[in-house]
């Protein structure tokens, strides 16, 4: 019995601290997107992100890397993010149904 309750205690604590640390990220990684991204762009990306999680996470990432090498000279403004978006989805496969 005292086993089985260290050990949700000790799985509980472990969830704990994989939420904060998920947190952490999320609070440096909106830090960095505050600085490279004009407040339109931010609250274009914000709206994606409702819409489309997974889609607004892949472009966070691929901003924060760029920013990270030093590939960006400016903030990115609303036109260049939507320049950005219309270049992804450009690449994106199309797929065709054929019915028979």
């Amino acid at each position: 019995m005292e086993g089985e309750i260290e050990e949700i205690r000790r799985k509980k604590l472990e969830e704990l601290k994989k939420a904060e640390e998920k947190q952490k990220r999320e609070i440096q990684k909106q830090l960095v997107l505050r600085q490279i991204l004009t407040n339109e762009a931010r609250n274009r990306l914000v709206r994606i992100k409702m819409a489309r999680p997974e889609f607004a996470e892949q472009i966070e990432l691929q901003l924060i890397q760029l920013a990270q090498s030093g590939k960006l000279e400016k903030k990115i403004s609303d036109e260049d993010l939507k320049n950005i978006l219309r270049s992804l989805q450009q690449k994106k496969p199309k797929y065709k149904i054929m019915r028979r």
